[in-house]
């Protein structure tokens, strides 16, 4: 009874593979193995926020929302929950991780109003032998002890078998006599646990046909850890070989590296296995963010599904392709999950990735005014990391509003330095009309004293008067990144006429000086460049 068999097949896993739907129960656990990530303690209003958006706009089968006896403030979150689905018909929905301990997780339970206990059993030999210090036998009595505790009190009994990876692995004899000492008390699921994250596919698809061909009428659960990144791939063989459940935390938040991702979870049972779950794809964005925001852990942006980054094409010929015969798309559309797919602005744009992003903001150019707009950006994105779409319209304005004519003023190099306790200074080396200049000055600010260097050349070098600097107005995109683009609109007077020059860059004071060299050349433009 201890070996894995060859050759055992579950008429489940076929069935999927054959492309015929099968259903797997999704058991959530973000608030409660996903608290244990470190760093991570949601409030009690938080984790009510999360179990309501859980199971009312996803739709999780069932959500672990604590473990008994951690705190005064974990008991009011659980009973705040409890309340609210038991208002809303969630009751049978929510459980609590408990431990065998003469029924005092079940009175914790209890008097939070939770009708279920998913109980923490040893699933390996080492762990009862030397943690618990008891028989495998003795153990097993105080299982049955605390399940018979449980129904006379009303609370459905799931069983956790923790450790139950390596009891498989080294001692399944173990395992095996644990199963037949349980399988008839009524406990309505064994969830099987990767606790320290130790199988990889191969191994845990053996063994989960073994524990189903023994035990054919058990509901079996898989609980999955991220140790070895295998975490979704163990979640895939587990449903090959014949498991009815799984359990996920949003964003993939657990103790060390982690539980399986619920997103990517749906993602793959859907198009890889052709499972079928009732969670409501289109809300699983605005969930990952929820719990990203209460949690405090970012999601990488290269994480599937959720990540600012997997939907975004990057370089020009994807766009080109998708324009054509949507070449660069898969199954997983931005749009069953509540996003869209975006075309990335920077030094790797195509003239494709700009068009699709024009076309999104109903704007239209003309070849010409493309092709500048193009180089604009490839410019930019050589400067700043990510040009987005938000800054389109300011390249945009930037590019059809600049001097066409000839450079006579060129800012050949310049230096803007700022220090605590010290005046700004600027140093500046800047040719007019094929002349050569080099000034320094202090100032207010940056840009102050960039404009004061400049004054003086113009008043002592070149005995000029300098346009009335009359307005500065400083813009950015909207979504409040710190890396935005800055647009600068300055409003000068000169020779009693206004006028008005902008200029574009991811430095605020470099947008500033921008649209003043503008003016400078629109100056020497307008006196003939002499």
């Amino acid at each position: 009874m201890g070996g894995v068999g060859k050759g055992v097949t579950s008429p489940t896993a076929n069935q999927g593979l054959n492309g015929h739907s099968v259903s797997v129960e999704i058991m959530d656990t973000t608030l409660r193995d996903g608290e244990q990530t470190s760093g991570v303690s949601f409030v009690p209003h938080e984790k009510l926020m999360v179990a309501r958006a859980l199971l009312n706009d996803l739709n999780v089968d069932r959500i672990e929302v604590a473990s008994a006896r951690v705190s005064e403030g974990e008991k009011d979150a659980v009973t705040r929950i409890c309340k609210w689905a038991r208002q809303s018909g969630f009751l049978h929905r929510i459980e609590v991780l408990g431990f065998v301990d003469d029924g005092t997780s079940l009175k914790w339970i209890d008097d939070c109003g939770c009708v279920n206990i998913n109980l923490l059993c040893k699933g390996s030999e080492k762990h009862c032998r030397n943690q618990l210090k008891k028989t495998p036998e003795e153990h097993f009595e105080d299982i049955r002890r605390n399940i018979r505790m449980a129904q006379d009190m009303g609370i459905s009994v799931n069983v956790y078998l923790e450790d139950w990876s390596n009891g498989i692995k080294n001692s399944p004899d173990y395992v095996f006599a644990m199963m037949d000492a349980l399988k008839d008390c009524g406990i309505k699921r064994f969830m099987l646990p990767d606790t320290l994250g130790i199988l990889n596919p191969l191994e845990l698809l053996l063994f989960m046909r073994k524990m189903v061909k023994l035990y054919p009428g058990v509901h079996f659960d898989f609980h999955a850890h991220n140790d070895y990144d295998l975490a979704i791939s163990n979640v895939l063989a587990a449903v090959l070989g014949g498991c009815k459940g799984i359990h996920t935390s949003v964003n993939g938040l657990g103790e060390r590296a982690g539980n399986a991702p619920l997103a990517s979870v749906q993602a793959i049972l859907k198009d890889q296995f052709n499972a079928h779950t009732n969670i409501k794809e289109e809300r699983l964005n605005d969930v990952s963010r929820m719990v990203e925001n209460y949690s405090g852990i970012a999601i990488p942006p290269n994480r599937p599904i959720t990540g600012d980054s997997v939907f975004t094409q990057v370089a020009g010929v994807h766009a080109d392709g998708d324009n054509k015969a949507n070449l660069y798309c898969n199954d997983l559309l931005p749009e069953r999950f509540g996003r869209k797919r975006e075309y990335a602005l920077g030094k790797n744009s195509g003239k494709a990735n700009i068009l699709k992003n024009l076309e999104e903001l109903g704007l239209e150019l003309t070849s010409e005014q493309t092709r500048r707009v193009t180089e604009r950006i490839i410019e930019l994105g050589d400067k700043k990391e990510v040009v987005t779409q938000e800054d389109l319209p300011y390249i945009v304005s930037d590019v059809l509003n600049s001097v066409s004519q000839a450079e006579h003023v060129k800012l050949l190099s310049y230096m803007v330095s700022t220090a605590y306790g010290l005046k700004p200074m600027a140093a500046l080396k800047i040719e007019i009309n094929g002349e050569t200049h080099e000034v320094n000055a202090s100032g207010n600010g940056q840009f102050d004293a960039f404009m004061k260097a400049l004054k003086q050349l113009y008043k002592d070098k070149l005995d000029r008067r300098f346009p009335h600097l009359a307005n500065y107005a400083v813009s950015i995109p909207p979504g409040g990144r710190t890396d935005a683009l800055v647009q600068t609109v300055i409003t000068w007077e000169w020779n009693d006429r206004i006028y008005r020059t902008r200029g574009l860059d991811a430095d605020q004071t470099e947008a500033a000086i921008k649209a003043t060299i503008k003016m400078l050349n629109l100056m020497e433009e307008k006196m003939g460049g002499s």
